[in-house]
């Protein structure tokens, strides 16, 4: 079993930077392709960035490609999200998931979530 827990979030101006951290303990963690999803107030949670365990290619949701950047440090078990020029509407709980197949943009295929980190962007 994959435990998984966030950190970095926080509170950050518009246009500033904040980097999630996710690590993760039990079974090997860098056999999984890792994802980040976020869950507004009021909306569903939606996918926003991935990382294949086999290649390092990486996925993003429209909303947030040229300005987050997913990476990930197998020897620390540990799988980033950077965010950079953030905007208000990237208010949200941020998760980390792992998954054991390819389906990288469909959240509902990843089956291993962390608790959630908060971050807002103040305007």
């Amino acid at each position: 079993q994959v435990l998984l827990a966030e950190s970095g979030g926080g509170l950050v101006q518009t246009g500033g930077s904040l980097r999630l951290s996710c690590a993760a303990s039990g079974r090997t963690f860098s056999n999984y392709a890792k994802g980040w999803a976020r869950q507004a107030p009021g909306k569903e949670r939606e996918f926003v960035a991935a990382i294949s365990w086999t290649t390092g290619r990486t996925y993003y949701a429209d909303s947030v490609k040229g300005r987050f950047t997913i990476s990930r440090d197998d020897a620390k078990n540990t799988v980033y999200l950077q965010m950079s020029s953030l905007k208000p509407e990237d208010t949200a709980v941020y998760y980390c998931a792992v998954l054991s197949g390819n389906d990288y943009t469909n959240i509902h295929a990843y089956n291993v979530w962390g608790q959630g980190t908060q971050v807002t962007v103040s305007s």
